[in-house]
């Protein structure tokens, strides 16, 4: 049996730089929703390196698919185009302040892999992978907490004088009822 169920969360735009800020924070709040703080940073940054590979390079449109699926102990991202042409992993000039063709080495740095497959005849899909915190794992793996309508009542405790309760010819004294 399986205690942690998949997540999967599904986002499709147009890969504009307007849009991209959106999704990194679709991204944020969907990994915080699952609890998955400590991956927010590298997820943010992975996804917004691949949706400006999209706006920059893909044809025949911008219309792009972001995925994010929490499966066990891994989050996948990937993102779904419309451009057949698989990327390349572009030769950086030697000079240490250019500004473009490291995104897919960024993307490599901060996950655990990467890939870029075919999609039918007319896409592609480009993905990383990033593994889940074992606190995170831990937590997933303990049942839900109940709603206060499901959680048992509480125990009260009350401090009656066994003087109530004795016959009337026996010594006082007190005691505790739980």
């Amino acid at each position: 049996m399986i205690t942690n169920p998949n997540r999967h969360c599904t986002v499709e735009l147009q890969a504009l730089p307007s849009r991209i800020g959106q999704v990194r924070r679709i991204v944020s709040a969907q990994l915080r929703y699952w609890h998955m703080d400590p991956l927010i940073d590298r997820a943010a940054l992975g996804v917004t390196e691949l949706l400006t590979n999209v706006h920059l390079h893909a044809q025949p449109d911008k219309l792009c698919v972001v995925e994010m699926e929490l499966l066990l102990d891994r989050l996948t991202v990937s993102v779904r185009d419309h451009d057949p042409r698989l990327p390349v992993v572009g030769v950086v000039d030697d000079e240490a302040l250019a500004t473009c063709g490291r995104g897919l080495a960024m993307v490599a740095a901060v996950s655990e892999s990467w890939g870029a497959r075919p999609d039918g005849e007319s896409g592609k899909v480009v993905w990383f992978t990033l593994p889940a915190p074992v606190a995170t794992r831990e937590l997933s793996a303990r049942p839900p907490r109940r709603t206060p309508r499901e959680q048992a009542p509480p125990r009260f405790t009350e401090v009656v004088s066994v003087d109530d309760l004795r016959p009337a010819h026996a010594p006082a004294r007190s005691a505790v009822v739980g």
